[in-house]
């Protein structure tokens, strides 16, 4: 019982931030704003925008970061290859 109550207090105050967010959505309710809505919109588009940026730039450091690693791993390997006994050691 005493659970339920501390959930239930816990989750009260997030509905009326909910109420209050959607009530500038409803045309017919007082405060309906649409400029606001517009700015809201281009806010949200512009939020989904960097996002999509940020994937992207994330995955071009993650594409850089395996190109040098299997570089420094090619290099090594190569090294290795020359220090072999029986190996021709070409210098570069």
């Amino acid at each position: 019982m005493k659970r339920w109550l501390i959930v239930f207090a816990a989750l009260l105050p997030l509905t009326s931030m909910a109420n209050t967010l959607n009530s500038t959505n409803d045309p017919n309710k007082p405060g309906y704003n649409p400029s606001q809505q517009r700015m809201q919109s281009q806010m949200q588009n512009q939020q989904q925008q960097q996002k999509r940026k940020l994937q992207q730039d994330q995955q071009q450091q993650n594409q850089d970061v395996q190109r040098k690693m299997q570089e420094q791993r090619d290099s090594a390997q190569q090294r290795v290859i020359r220090t072999q006994p029986g190996q021709q050691q070409n210098q570069n």
